[in-house]
């Protein structure tokens, strides 16, 4: 494009010599008029154009090589100039309104190859996540909240309150019809040991057969007693049971020595071996489950995320209150990165400007918008040369 420009003078030059030569003819005024026109046109654009980018011909005239020398300036101002017009809040929102993201998304996401896609996604970031933690970093966590929490907080009160509220609900009655059914199979079955035990408590000189009859008859009260707490509902010691239970859950919450040994309790549990082992192998079971879980595409965890990521499509794409509810997210996730961090933004546009060798960038541009500059000089020859005849001709009329 430099070229033709170039042509487009060198051929007004040719026409302004050859009809100053041949001078005579009264068209050949006209011509060498336009083409004189022409070329202070093209000289005059094609200084306008090159004074863009450096100084025409080496020569140190004010206000040329503009690019070069205003970089930074051009950098504010552009940052300015993005931050006034994009990166306001107002635009923002209204942008992100105008789009739609949450339908459309939803749109996508209801399509189940998208959603398995996403799925897989998920898991690869899964598996990276977890690979990348120490396996003793996560368990010093898992022992801080879990083991630390629970060894601060007394175990007696909120265990009082949730046995009182099974109480009230009867919701240990199945409990209690359990223990008294065990009980009564435990009689049943044991008939030689009771006989055993009221032999070994009887007196020495008591006869054997006074011993056998003495430990049928209490094994026979006893069977009966199991049998009757088994089949009514509203035996006495059913009641009874209650009541300790009732009380017992008010000792929880309110007498210092049942809470006490509650707290014995708490200890002994936490610190017991067993206890221990399998807090200290929470981490390394589930790392395994999750891991398992997330390379099996046919695994329930993937399957569950799959349904959900679908679902989640469908509502996003029909329920208005849903989507509204995503879009104020989106909206307002925006709104608060280009209020409290548009500077920032903005500096990664005049540091990058800033950090350009002032040459190359003039290059740079000069090569994406030089072919559209390189008219401007072709546009400035014809416009000349025609602006020249008008002048010549208006001339000749007039004087």
């Amino acid at each position: 494009m430099k070229l033709v420009a170039v042509g487009f003078l060198v051929l007004a030059t040719v026409l302004y010599v050859l009809s100053g030569i041949f001078a005579g003819p009264v068209w050949l005024g006209y011509v060498h008029a336009a083409a004189e026109a022409s070329m202070v046109g093209a000289l005059a654009d094609w200084f306008a154009v090159t004074a863009l980018f450096r100084r025409p011909l080496g020569l140190p005239i004010p206000h040329t090589a503009l690019i070069p020398n205003r970089k930074n300036l051009l950098g504010a101002s552009l940052g300015d100039f993005v931050g006034s017009n994009f990166l306001s809040e107002q635009v923002v929102r209204d942008r992100l309104h105008r789009a739609d993201i949450s339908k459309r998304f939803g749109a996508w996401l209801s399509q189940r190859e998208n959603a398995a896609r996403i799925t897989s996604e998920l898991a690869n970031v899964a598996r990276g996540v977890v690979a990348v933690l120490r396996d003793e970093d996560v368990q010093a966590v898992v022992e801080h909240a879990v083991v630390q929490r629970l060894m601060a907080i007394p175990w007696g009160p909120p265990l009082g309150k949730l046995l009182a509220h099974v109480l009230a609900d009867g919701s240990h009655h199945k409990l209690v019809d359990l223990m008294c059914d065990r009980a009564y199979e435990w009689v049943r079955d044991n008939h030689d040991t009771i006989q055993r035990v009221v032999a070994d408590r009887s007196p020495s000189w008591s006869p054997k057969f006074v011993d056998s009859i003495l430990a049928d008859r209490v094994y026979n009260e006893i069977l009966g007693f199991a049998w009757a707490v088994k089949t009514d509902v509203n035996h006495p010691m059913r009641g009874t049971l209650d009541r300790f239970l009732i009380d017992f859950a008010g000792d929880l919450q309110t007498d210092p020595i049942t809470m006490e040994r509650a707290e014995a309790v708490k200890q002994q549990v936490l610190t017991h071996p067993e206890v221990q082992h399998v807090i200290g192998t929470t981490w390394t079971n589930a790392k395994r489950m999750l891991l398992d879980a997330a390379e099996d595409p046919s695994s329930e965890l993937r399957r569950r995320v799959l349904e959900g990521l679908v679902v989640l499509g469908e509502r996003l794409e029909t329920d208005d209150a849903t989507r509204e509810k995503v879009e104020g997210w989106i909206e307002g996730g925006a709104a608060y990165v280009v209020t409290h961090y548009r500077a920032e933004i903005l500096t990664l546009i005049t540091d990058t400007i800033e950090r350009w060798d002032a040459e190359e960038t003039s290059r740079k541009i000069e090569l994406q918008v030089g072919r559209d500059l390189q008219f401007i000089r072709i546009n400035g020859t014809v416009v000349g040369a025609l602006a020249g005849l008008i002048i010549y001709a208006a001339s000749q009329f007039l004087f």
